[in-house]
């Protein structure tokens, strides 16, 4: 059994005797330390560790196109002050992994909205030269095949930050839900540039949202209701066109208050489960809505840097909800620099070793 047939199968209540291992990634200091115990400096992670990622993408460009200008603002031997593609002035720091510190946006409302939506329309320009290329290297890999849905609420948060975001979603409510439409639109497009290529299908589309906190999310259910539930509605009918009926979301956070409105506008794979200082428990979430919520990740990440006694109770809890499908383990973000080696190589051991 390939790894997209290990995978397919779990995803789709199947019959399966392993979890895929999978290793997506960890800070670079967490990397650094590695090369310090032992990992040769040049080496692949997934090799050097005998794991896999967790899928393949495929897709076109459904960003800005074109983006904006990148423009140097300061330059020092710390940080640099740049106005970045997507229009935004950020801080960013040059020898530590942190997020960069956002200070000026160039869409701040409504005002600005038709410069960025001129940005979000088709155009073959989008479609990359080699993309038959990327897409029979997928076919091939042996991994599942996840083709690219962009994001209905991160990608505007991220162009216009928190705070105009939160302004606009209650002064124009109208004008947030044409950014996410548009969004939609342009993503459905680039589904039909990519899915008539292949030989088969992909096995679901995915997308990009990290809109939660540690206290809940920053867009409220109400607000998700009346302006981005329809945009995932048009993307799920699109995939389904093409026979896929898994559309899958990436946010951290503590996304307990969207998961129903995701589920209710056809989001039913949810990564990657953060379970955070708010004690997050996939398992109940599967008690709560049933299979049609696929969850992949779940493993608290900061059990690794505990051991292996913390490393086997954590894989002890999720044993149940593991043996019923529809979920693959995996740690919920990267992995931290206070994991060592050893037993960042232990986990993966132990996921190796199970049976059902």
């Amino acid at each position: 059994m390939t790894n997209r047939e290990l995978w397919l199968n779990i995803m789709h209540y199947g019959e399966f005797d392993r979890l895929p291992v999978i290793h997506w990634a960890g800070w670079q200091e967490t990397r650094e330390r590695w090369i310090r115990e032992g990992m040769p400096a040049d080496a692949d992670e997934r090799q050097f560790l005998n794991a896999e990622p967790h899928w393949t993408f495929v897709g076109v460009n459904v960003s800005l196109y074109p983006a904006f200008d990148e423009e140097i603002l300061e330059d020092t031997d710390e940080y640099r002050i740049f106005r970045d593609r997507d229009g935004v002035v950020q801080k960013d720091w040059k020898n530590r992994s942190c997020i960069p510190q956002y200070t000026d946006y160039t869409l701040k409302g409504a005002e600005e909205w038709p410069e960025y939506k001129k940005r979000l329309q088709p155009d073959a320009a989008r479609i990359p030269e080699n993309l038959d290329e990327q897409i029979e290297k997928a076919e091939s890999s042996g991994y599942a095949i996840a083709i690219g849905t962009a994001s209905m609420m991160g990608w505007i948060r991220n162009w216009m930050g928190v705070e105009n975001m939160s302004y606009l979603m209650y002064d124009e409510p109208d004008v947030y839900a044409d950014m996410v439409d548009t969004l939609a639109e342009l993503t459905c497009w680039g589904i039909d540039q990519v899915a008539p290529r292949m030989k088969g299908k992909p096995d679901m589309g995915f997308g990009w949202e990290d809109i939660c906190g540690k206290s809940g999310p920053l867009v409220s259910p109400r607000v998700f209701a009346r302006c981005v539930a329809s945009g995932y509605t048009k993307i799920r009918s699109k995939l389904e066109e093409y026979g896929v009926s898994l559309l899958g979301i990436d946010s951290d956070g503590d996304v307990a208050q969207l998961v129903k409105p995701w589920l209710d506008a056809g989001v039913n794979v949810h990564f990657p489960i953060e379970i955070g200082t708010w004690n997050a428990d996939p398992m109940e979430y599967r008690r709560k809505y049933g299979r049609e919520m696929r969850i992949i990740g779940g493993f608290n990440k900061l059990a690794l840097e505990q051991g292996p006694e913390a490393i086997d109770a954590e894989i002890e809890r999720r044993l149940p909800i593991i043996m019923d499908g529809g979920f693959i383990l995996m740690p919920d973000h990267l992995i931290t620099p206070g994991t060592s080696l050893d037993v960042y190589r232990y986990y993966l051991k132990r996921v190796r070793e199970l049976r059902f």
